[in-house]
């Protein structure tokens, strides 16, 4: 479970740091450059949900998992992972524009 919810940290925080790159590398002009990284971004986002899957599917087979301080961490930071890639993608369609 441990790995599961690890795994779920490290995917999110990728698609956090490629979004933030993403954002400053369409800031600089380099908007298809930009683009790239959220398609990566996109790509860990799909592997957290997957270890997120892999938690809901456990506990709707009976395999309650003990709510913890690090299970609340991962949550938060898919969340927040998912809604930063968001606006980063909003965001380089600006710079396009503007470019």
């Amino acid at each position: 479970m441990e790995e599961i919810i690890m795994n779920l940290i490290m995917f999110s925080g990728e698609a956090r740091s490629l979004s933030m790159e993403a954002m400053q590398l369409a800031k600089e002009g380099k908007i298809e450059e930009a683009k790239e990284l959220l398609v990566k971004a996109g790509e860990q986002l799909g592997e957290a949900h997957h270890s997120q899957t892999t938690l809901i599917q456990n506990e709707a087979a009976g395999k309650k998992a003990e709510v913890s301080l690090l299970l609340v961490h991962a949550q938060d930071h898919l969340m927040t992972s998912i809604t930063l890639k968001d606006l980063a993608t909003e965001l380089v369609e600006v710079y396009s524009r503007l470019a």
